[in-house]
């Protein structure tokens, strides 16, 4: 599902009205129509229930007009509070003012303290609260005079339907500066704006639904539209059937590149996710030292010992056995528990110099990176980085709040200067190719913020390509199923009890209900 920001929003009202001859009026009765559903099933019944309808002076505030006029026709009771003189109002806002005037509705001016009053007694009174004073629109923070409202609706504890987006929320970013409406419901229309995805905007959204209001589907299927949701419509088509004659070589060869002493389970627990996740082949190559320990978990797995230096990391004498290495694998991911040292920057150029297979580089290959990104630029083979906010940070020169401020820009820049394909994690991971697409993820939860849970997402991603998906739909549907199984695991463990392993226990159920 595509994601806008408000310029596109506001670029795809234009064409269907300018392009396709839509009037703006009719757009806003859609949107007020789809939204009194809602209202509707939330009320149960409708007479003798009390909805207040809050209105702004835009657009947003005509489509709470709209949906006034139909509850109030529905047999509900309204009370409609305007935020705005009806002579500031846009056009199709003040001819739906008219109408519901006309109607003999309980209309009501905000302007001061004794109108702020008759607000309190209808909230006391009310069973359910529209909020339609701002929209797609909204910048920066709330008047002194409309926080006061927000606050009153929120502290009412009555269920809110938010009109497109909650007031008080930027509808771009997310963000929240003082005051906003809390919904309990927020009914959004064509497509999802990103800030009612991102935190805390995500937070105030309550129960999104997104609703057709007639703008034509041509529109919202724009490949100038790079944003994405993942969703199951966008996983489930990556997922094929595996044929009856197939075999373990049908689903690829991954190899694991890493391991260091006290670092071995991060080695471990990637070759098992991509064996878990699909792969017909896995191959741990850890320096030598190490190979017992990694034998003695992984049964499944086979295993390639490393020449290693003094201190027990891979030694620059094992790169002849990585280039055959290379030579016999699918797919490649190097930096799992590698640790940081000289000599590991020279591995990974070697490997990023040699390999004809696509690679996955997490962890210490990325503090490998940051000496020299430039590596990256004019590879022949496909390479997927997994850095969170910290490994992004090094890699770039910029701040840790830098990054998360900029989350999507960032990752989409760089995905694009170094020609790769790049998964930002976090809270709502990012996923950027070099074409410019982006994709954003809403699986997981707090739970998997624990060591080794990255290892496992890099290792699924690597099954996933193994299997022949290309490295950025393997790049959106590992962080996607890696969410999904932290979310599984959750329900099984609750959020403080997870670890890596219980994620990779939940990997083939997680991906079960896609098959």
């Amino acid at each position: 599902m595509k994601l806008l920001n408000s310029r596109e929003m506001r670029e795809i009202d234009y064409q269907a009205i300018n392009d396709y001859g839509i009037p703006g009026i009719v757009l806003m009765e859609n949107a007020g129509i789809r939204t009194v559903e809602v209202v509707e099933d939330l009320l149960e019944s409708r007479r003798g229930k009390n909805v207040i309808v809050l209105v702004g002076k835009g657009n947003n505030g005509g489509d709470g007009l709209v949906i006034a006029r139909h509850l109030l026709n529905s047999g509900v009771n309204v009370e409609t509070f305007l935020l705005a003189f009806p002579d500031e109002m846009t056009a199709d806002s003040y001819t739906n003012y008219k109408v519901l005037s006309k109607l003999n509705s309980n209309i009501y001016q905000l302007s001061g303290q004794d109108d702020l009053d008759k607000l309190m007694l209808a909230l006391i009174s009310g069973d359910l609260v529209v909020d339609a004073i701002y929209g797609n629109g909204f910048k920066g923070c709330l008047s002194e005079f409309e926080a006061r409202i927000a606050k009153m609706v929120n502290w009412s504890n009555l269920p809110v339907v938010a009109v497109d987006v909650p007031s008080g929320v930027e509808a771009d970013t997310g963000k929240v500066y003082g005051e906003a409406i809390k919904a309990t419901h927020t009914v959004t229309f064509a497509l999802p704006k990103l800030g009612l995805i991102f935190e805390p905007g995500r937070e105030y959204t309550g129960t999104l639904s997104v609703a057709d209001i007639s703008i034509p589907r041509i529109l919202l299927e724009d490949k100038k539209l790079k944003k994405n949701l993942i969703n199951e419509d966008i996983i489930r088509p990556l997922i094929k059937p595996r044929p009856a004659e197939s075999h373990k070589g049908s689903y690829g060869h991954v190899l694991v590149i890493g391991g260091a002493p006290g670092l071995t389970g991060a080695v471990i627990m990637s070759a098992y996710a991509a064996l878990k996740t699909g792969a017909g082949l896995v191959t741990a190559a850890v320096p030598e030292s190490l190979l017992p320990i990694v034998e003695s978990h992984l049964m499944e797995v086979m295993t390639a010992p490393l020449v290693e230096n003094t201190q027990g990391y891979i030694s620059l004498e094992a790169l002849p056995a990585i280039e055959n290495l290379l030579g016999t694998a699918s797919v490649c991911v190097i930096g799992p528990g590698m640790s940081g040292y000289p000599e590991g920057n020279a591995v990974l150029r070697f490997v990023l110099e040699r390999s004809g297979i696509p690679l996955v580089i997490d962890a210490d290959g990325l503090n490998a990176l940051q000496h020299d990104t430039g590596v990256l630029k004019g590879r022949q083979v496909p390479v997927v980085l997994t850095p969170h906010p910290g490994e992004m940070a090094r890699l770039t020169g910029k701040s840790i709040e830098e990054i998360q401020l900029n989350r999507l820009d960032i990752a989409t820049h760089y995905a694009q200067e170094w020609g790769v394909t790049l998964v930002l994690k976090g809270n709502k991971t990012v996923i950027a190719d070099p074409s410019g697409n982006i994709y954003i993820n809403i699986t997981g939860n707090p739970g998997m913020a624990t060591a080794g849970s990255g290892d496992v997402l890099c290792g699924m991603i690597t099954g996933l390509i193994a299997q022949g998906l290309k490295p950025q739909d393997a790049a959106v549907a590992g962080v996607y199923f890696h969410g999904l199984a932290g979310d599984l695991s959750k329900e099984n463990k609750g959020e403080r009890g997870i670890v890596a392993g219980d994620i990779i226990d939940a990997i083939a159920d997680t991906i079960s209900r896609f098959e």
